[in-house]
């Protein structure tokens, strides 16, 4: 990972493919998933058993452990990412197709645009981010809207409205992050999120009461080979493809993968989730695309504040560094 020649063209397409492909893929391995296993409960194992794999790897190569403050610091974005962002995917998708769930979460650079604007004051609101919060909006009341379905079922609106909060929880985060104190070996510092996330979830879905009448023995293999992708694909090999990337191309273009996600997560989730694909889920996925694409290929404009003032391309870098994978 640290040397400067430039590797085989096919390596670079096939890191692509992965983080492209494999994280699609992973929301419609949720839906599997969280038809027998409870939510929380099913997040948590995910990123426990990915953590711990991640975290031994980790040390096996050499690297330090996390510092009690970095520690402290990688459970606090942990609880904002794991417990809150993806603990409502999770739950999501007890009620919501998982191409839906993907569509919804695609809209997470436009909260971390109007963060900016909003917290860190690092960039003016402008008519073309007016405008790009507008159509993204307008997509997500697209696809909830149950009065005109065009031909579609209706879409479960608590499910969409804890989407949305995923999403606004995972911008907040990206804000929170440059802030924290984390390992500075970007794979361990996602070991510890994973790992701490994934206990937080784990805690929770007892306190909750998702353990108190569960079986695992009731659970089909169908459910247990997703949960297994979900760790070995979507979280490790799809971010290991994700880390090397971010050497050899700029962020912004490994960053690509947030608008070929959706896209990828509505196709797999027709042809093989038996999800409906029809106008309204296509106008609202096309909408929110534009609404991504109109933030990340504008020119940002930043309010000169001090030397250390920082754009939403920076933010996303620093990111990079606190893990994780699909956006779901």
């Amino acid at each position: 990972m640290e040397s400067t020649v430039r590797p085989a063209s096919w390596k670079i397409l096939l890191a692509f493919a992965t983080i492209y492909f494999v994280w699609g893929s992973t929301f419609l391995s949720i839906r599997i998933g969280v038809r027998e296993v409870p939510p929380f409960l099913l997040a948590g194992m995910r990123f426990a058993a990915a953590g711990v794999i991640l975290y031994a790897w980790m040390r096996l190569q050499g690297v330090k452990s996390p510092s009690a403050r970095e520690w402290v610091g990688s459970s606090l974005l942990a609880c904002i990412i794991f417990l809150f962002d993806y603990g409502a995917l999770f739950w999501a998708e007890q009620r919501v197709p998982s191409g839906i769930a993907a569509v919804v979460l695609a809209t997470i650079p436009v909260f971390i645009a109007l963060l900016d604007i909003i917290f860190l004051r690092a960039q003016r609101l402008t008519f073309r981010l007016a405008a790009a919060l507008a159509i993204g909006l307008g997509g997500v009341a697209v696809l909830m809207n149950n009065s005109a379905t065009l031909g579609e079922a209706p879409i479960d609106r608590m499910g969409v409205l804890a989407l949305l909060g995923a999403a606004v929880s995972w911008s907040v985060a990206t804000i929170l992050t440059r802030k924290a104190t984390l390992p500075s070996s970007k794979a361990m510092s996602a070991a510890a999120q994973m790992l701490s996330g994934g206990v937080q979830l784990l805690v929770f879905a007892a306190v909750i009461g998702e353990t108190r009448n569960f079986h695992f023995g009731s659970v089909s293999m169908k459910v247990w080979i997703a949960l297994a992708y979900l760790v070995v694909a979507g979280s490790l090999a799809g971010f290991t493809a994700y880390i090397w990337l971010l050497h050899y191309e700029s962020p912004t273009k490994v960053g690509t993968y947030a608008y070929v996600n959706p896209v990828v997560a509505v196709v797999i989730g027709y042809f093989f989730g038996g999800e409906t694909l029809g106008m309204r889920t296509l106008l609202g996925t096309a909408l929110i695309l534009v609404s991504v694409l109109t933030v990340a290929l504008g020119k940002t404009k930043k309010i000169q504040t001090d030397a250390r003032s920082e754009t939403i391309d920076d933010i996303r870098e620093s990111f990079s560094e606190a893990e994780i994978e699909e956006v779901g």
